[in-house]
């Protein structure tokens, strides 16, 4: 038989297992790279930051409807008076008592004016939350309303076009800016909860805007505070103070969101 002098059986041998290494570790790249597309699927997916936002503000939206009533507006609410105010060093604690929580209603049915109800319907309210408090002397007395509004933006929007409302004000000096309307009842309590607003205002917080409308419950006639720092000055913390506790339950912002690490997650 002729030899292969192109070939000879040496370099056959180098060339098979040159081969053999060659597939061999090909096989192994494509072990390693199949473990780590496992790996990967695994492992807990990382939101980007942008999808981060999407999720947090979807909750923050949608805690108006998974919060009980109470949880939204809790039955006491603390806040202080200023130490300047009573002549002292530190200021004084007091509570605001929850008193009634008036059924869900419909944004524009929930407000003073054709005013409010415009900018709230230019923003895309979707419904309004009311409830009413009073102070630990039962001489105060405010509502609370909550504007459920589809983003952040439209709720400032909203309370930017609120605090602009104030033409009836400018043209009748006993006249308050546009807000919240104050939540009545009948029966032995009215004289408790049946008031004249004398002061009123609004804040954002996340896609809600809070406003508030505080009065002597008494029903007393309009009184300019400017008259009675006193006064004034309670009425003012505690209005402020009920709508600060309501708007920061709502828009606390949740832990940032994960992916539990299921495959496929």
């Amino acid at each position: 038989m002729a030899l292969d002098r192109e070939h000879p059986p040496g370099d056959r041998a180098r060339f098979r297992r040159g081969a053999a290494i060659a597939a061999l570790i090909l096989g192994w790249l494509g072990f390693l790279a199949s473990a780590v597309g496992v790996a990967i699927a695994l492992l807990p997916r990382h939101f980007t930051p942008a999808e981060q936002q999407r999720i947090t503000a979807w909750e923050v939206s949608g805690r108006w409807r998974g919060m009980a009533a109470g949880q939204i507006f809790p039955s006491l609410v603390g806040y202080s008076l200023p130490a300047n105010v009573i002549q002292g060093y530190s200021p004084l604690m007091l509570e605001a008592l929850r008193v009634a929580i008036a059924p869900e209603s419909g944004c524009a049915a929930a407000v003073t004016d054709q005013s409010a109800a415009a900018v709230l319907r230019r923003n895309g309210c979707q419904a309004l939350l009311r409830a009413t408090y009073i102070d630990q002397t039962s001489s105060f007395v405010v509502t609370v309303g909550v504007a459920v509004l589809p983003t952040s933006s439209a709720a400032a929007t909203a309370s930017t076009d609120m605090s602009g409302t104030r033409l009836t004000a400018e043209r009748a000096p006993n006249a308050l800016p546009s807000g919240v309307r104050t939540v009545r009842f009948t029966g032995a309590a009215a004289g408790i909860y049946d008031y004249n607003r004398q002061l009123a205002a609004t804040l954002a917080a996340g896609p809600y805007l809070v406003l508030y409308s505080a009065g002597y419950s008494d029903d007393r006639p309009r009184v300019q505070l400017a008259h009675d720092s006193y006064s004034q000055a309670e009425m003012s913390s505690m209005a402020q103070g009920v709508a600060n506790s309501v708007a920061s339950d709502l828009n606390a912002q949740p832990p940032a969101p994960h992916c539990p690490g299921d495959p496929g997650c």
